[in-house]
């Protein structure tokens, strides 16, 4: 198939990029910079210039492959309501030249718009007052597709998704260690986080380009629930500081932002089952604490 990619030059991305091109896809992605047109370029993709908000591009880009995957999401997290509509644009724009040719139509969101508080499956309903509900309308817009002739489904990812030179919320969580010198959890730090390994995930991406049936809701999670007192405990083995418990209004300010400080506290543990079962997916990286233990995330410089 020939792919074309948001968010190819973004964290997990190059890894799908990458997953992808060995598999014998040809792959065209979105590059908004010179520096992202070179590293997809070191990947094997051609890169298609252009950002999320050129809704042209995106259509020129969709209507010339033959499946698209859509990994990219930005803008400022102080005004959700913008990142909803920057998504739901693009999303419509990707999906509209795929209507009635059966093309397969992969989007990207995460765990973390699940209720809280128990291992959410596949078939859950995400939670409209919940942590990521800016997510939400984006879900809603792929899989709308399905109805009109476009193989869609939706990957939700674990909020961490792990490997070298990560930048996400684990990395954020070391650098606040390194700087208070006390790595923290909030309570009793028994909230539960789901994980992945980037190269898993970008197996997922590809077998759900593949084979997922229209409408499908899919889950990036090797691991249904890695406890964050755990992770704060192995960070603190690392670096040699010692852990503690933070009340939810200390990790407000303990933390990057009050935000982080939620996120961090939340509890959403998933279950992947429906998901292996449908594409055979057999995660089989290193989980996110022997990451921790043997990976860059305690000997890279502070983020």
């Amino acid at each position: 198939m020939h792919v074309f990619v948001t968010g190819g030059s973004g964290q997990t991305g190059p890894a799908v990029v990458a997953e992808l091109v060995a598999a014998g896809h040809t792959v065209t992605a979105l590059a908004r910079s010179d520096a992202a047109a070179a590293r997809l370029e070191s990947l094997g993709a051609a890169p298609h210039r252009g950002s999320l908000d050129d809704l042209d591009r995106l259509r020129s880009g969709a209507e010339a492959a033959d499946a698209v995957l859509h990994m990219a999401f930005g803008g400022d997290f102080s005004d959700p309501d913008d990142m909803r509509r920057r998504d739901c644009a693009a999303i419509r724009a990707l999906g509209g030249p795929l209507e009635g040719t059966g093309k397969p139509f992969v989007s990207t969101s995460g765990t973390l718009v699940l209720p809280v508080g128990r291992e959410a499956t596949e078939q859950d309903e995400p939670d409209p007052a919940g942590i990521a509900a800016f997510r939400i309308a984006g879900e809603r817009a792929c899989l709308d597709f399905a109805a009109r002739g476009v193989r869609a489904s939706v990957v939700r990812l674990a909020p961490t998704v792990h490997g070298p030179a990560d930048h996400g919320f684990i990395p954020m969580l070391v650098a606040t260690a390194r700087s208070t010198g006390v790595s923290a959890y909030v309570g009793d730090g028994g909230n539960r986080w789901p994980a992945v390994h980037r190269l898993d995930a970008a197996v997922l991406f590809r077998l759900a380009l593949e084979q997922a049936p229209a409408g499908s809701v899919l889950h990036g999670a090797a691991e249904n629930g890695v406890t964050f007192r755990s992770i704060a405990e192995t960070v603190a083995r690392g670096l040699d500081l010692p852990t503690a418990s933070l009340t939810p209004a200390e990790a407000a300010t303990h933390f990057v932002s009050p935000f982080m400080a939620t996120a961090y506290a939340f509890d959403g543990p998933v279950s992947s089952a429906r998901t292996r079962e449908l594409l055979g997916w057999s995660p089989t990286g290193p989980t996110l604490l022997e990451d921790l233990e043997h990976g860059d995330y305690l000997t890279a410089p502070a983020a």
